[in-house]
């Protein structure tokens, strides 16, 4: 079928709104009007070449919207469902088979490779392939292909255009902190970065009880929304020895958790060093290969944990639903990260997020 969506050409290369040949869907897959997509990073290290992804390729990862049309096999999903897209697993490899997906051996191709498992590819265009399965969705377009293992069942009163920020950004930052940490009520918790996973890792804390709660950033507007969505200290990163000394203050002995979403080494050791004995920091920053960060050893022989989490640890068809719960009765107020950009307008979207004027710019597709 004919479809409207957002190509890169070539590395680095701009957002181009192309009409393109979508495939039909298999036995075990679904057609998807796309509603609504968040945009991340990860789309914009996508354009610019990060992965070994081929051009012309369509990104988007955190599609949602309403099923049209499934296979076959499909039993899960019948048309007129409204679904989010979440991110893909081998389901063979030793951590599928030991339940630890977020972390799929094969994780990198099945995200980064532009085609299904088995090489097809999505789109074409004038008989020539066009790149996709992004993330086995592909959901910078208005019509894309996800497979039934990824898609997740949504309650039909939650809105499309929000809820489709959990899929990435939300489910990695609130599991973190639920999924992984499970703070106990009072437990210290600080943020580093309050962008979408760092804002929702602060969010899923106060669902948690945690007190105090402590963002730090550079943006003292991001700041400003921190305190409204439940920071009860705010700390703007000046220098590293006053923002540890900051959290000396406030906690007397540091914190219980920490969580780290900017990927600067620099950042990562400051909230190492605000752990208190036995306490743990756990880092979300997309750091790229050979990046390298240190610490003293004596910080782990005082029992602290350092490591990282993908996906929040999430089981997605768990985790969000129970997202969307919280979302729907106003204890994880996401929306209030959102701007929202017409597919037209994706360029000032990808612009508006690398400047971080947009915390989640969210692109609603044509129809």
């Amino acid at each position: 079928m004919r479809i409207t969506a957002a190509v890169v050409n070539e590395r680095s290369g701009p957002f181009v709104i192309e009409e393109l040949n979508l495939a039909d869907p298999r036995d075990d897959e679904l057609l998807v009007e796309v509603t609504a997509s968040g945009m991340c990073a990860t789309d914009l290290h996508g354009r610019d070449g990060y992965y070994e992804m081929p051009y012309p390729a369509v990104f988007g990862h955190e599609g949602a919207g309403v099923v049209r049309a499934v296979g076959r096999g499909v039993t899960e999903f019948k048309p007129g469902d409204h679904v989010l897209m979440a991110y893909p697993w081998c389901g063979a490899c030793p951590n599928c088979r030991a339940q630890l997906q977020t972390y799929c051996m094969h994780a990198g191709s099945l995200k980064h490779a532009g085609t299904r498992f088995d090489g097809s590819t999505l789109h074409e265009k004038n008989g020539k392939p066009v790149y996709g399965a992004f993330f086995q969705q592909s959901s910078f377009a208005n019509y894309t292909i996800a497979n039934e293992r990824f898609a997740v069942k949504l309650r039909k009163d939650a809105p499309l255009d929000i809820v489709c920020s959990l899929a990435c950004g939300g489910q990695t930052g609130a599991g973190a902190v639920l999924n992984v940490m499970q703070p106990k009520p009072g437990d210290s918790f600080a943020v580093f970065g309050v962008g979408t996973v760092g804002m929702s890792g602060l969010m899923a804390a106060k669902i948690a009880g945690c007190d105090p709660i402590i963002a730090v950033d550079v943006h003292d507007r991001r700041l400003k929304l921190a305190r409204e969505l439940g920071a009860t200290h705010v700390i703007n990163h000046s220098g590293r020895n006053e923002v540890i000394s900051e959290i000396s203050k406030i906690t007397g002995h540091g914190v219980r958790y920490a969580l780290e979403t900017s990927a600067l080494p620099s950042v990562l050791r400051e909230a190492i060093d605000a752990l208190m004995p036995a306490g743990t920091c756990i880092l979300l920053g997309s750091a790229r290969k050979g990046t390298e960060t240190s610490f003293e050893m004596p910080v782990l022989q005082n029992g602290r944990i350092v490591r990282g989490v993908i996906q929040g640890d999430s089981v997605p068809k768990n985790f969000i639903p129970a997202l969307t719960d919280h979302l729907m009765a106003g204890r994880f107020p996401i929306e209030r990260l959102i701007t929202n950009y017409e597919l037209a307008d994706i360029n000032r979207a990808a612009a508006d997020s690398a400047s971080g004027k947009a915390i989640k710019p969210v692109i609603r597709m044509p129809h």
